[in-house]
């Protein structure tokens, strides 16, 4: 059955005549003949009785013409949500995020995004960067604001503003005198990290390697707040973005710029590079991509 037939026949029936219908219509009026009695011999029934000058709906026309109307008008309802989603004036966006990143990044740009797009929803979680990433492999959130690297085979990473890690120290610590220390100075210390989950235990420990030595990890943690705390008490140092040293509101501690070799902390947003993404998911990654570029 074509949407066409129901169309003709709904406006034939609203009309109550061929030639209006064919002139609303802008078709001929043999053209709409034609489609509504394909429609009857789809149907095997009779819709409209002409047999007088005055046309009329048999029974079973009656019951077509209630239900066309309300196939149009869901149809037409359809046109206009999918054309409001187009014009980015619905949607919705899941968004996933890490906490050492998401809640110092994202919140204002989220608000300025909301004042555009007031009809677009965001669901927002938090994930470790692992957990992150399958999340958002397995389709079960659109984008994601994490650091590079990321698997590049899996996803397309959009790099957004970066940062580097220093080191935070307690205020009497040998190294509070200091602006800048080497990060081969530090292969004595006792290491505080984030867990293995999160991309930051990752990234130092690569970075110590990296200038050959091993770190020692006293202790482990999830939450940056609570690695500030072990800090303040003199249980080891950590190193940790410099945007989150900044939220350690803590007169105990003190930062230290990590000179050789800096370690840089890239934000990118990913998201699946065979799936699919709506357009207030594109929206949005290109709206963070204005606000959180280098």
């Amino acid at each position: 059955m074509d949407i066409r037939q129901l169309q003709y026949f709904a406006e034939v029936v609203k009309q109550r005549s061929f030639t209006r219908a064919a002139e609303v219509l802008h078709v001929s009026q043999p053209s709409i003949s034609k489609m509504i009695k394909s429609l009857e011999a789809e149907l095997g029934v009779t819709l409209l009785d002409r047999s007088d000058r005055k046309m009329e709906l048999t029974d079973a026309g009656e019951l077509v013409y209630e239900h066309a109307t309300k196939v149009l008008q869901l149809m037409e309802s359809l046109s206009a949500s999918v054309a409001e989603m187009r014009n980015l004036q619905r949607g919705k966006v899941k968004i996933g995020m890490m906490p050492t990143v998401g809640s110092f990044l994202l919140p204002h740009v989220i608000a300025r995004f909301k004042q555009k797009y007031p009809g677009i929803d965001m669901e927002m979680r938090e994930y470790s960067a692992k957990r992150l990433e399958v999340q958002v492999e397995q389709g079960h959130i659109d984008v994601g604001l994490t650091v590079l690297p990321v698997n590049t085979q899996s996803f397309a990473a959009v790099p957004l503003s970066a940062e580097d890690l220093v080191a935070i120290v307690h205020r009497e610590h040998w190294l509070s005198g200091r602006e800048a220390v080497s990060l081969a100075e530090l292969k004595d210390e006792s290491f505080i990290l984030f867990t293995e989950e999160y991309a930051l235990h990752d990234v130092v420990r690569q970075a110590c390697r990296r200038s050959g030595f091993e770190p020692h990890v006293a202790y482990m943690s999830s939450l940056w707040d609570f690695v500030g705390e072990m800090v303040a008490t003199r249980l080891g140092i950590s190193l940790v973005p410099r945007s989150v040293a900044r939220r350690l509101n803590n007169s105990l501690l003190k930062t230290v710029r990590i000179s050789s070799p800096p370690i840089d902390w890239q934000y990118a947003l990913i998201y699946r590079k065979d799936g699919y993404l709506s357009h207030a998911a594109r929206a949005f990654i290109a709206f963070v991509q204005q606000h959180l570029t280098s």
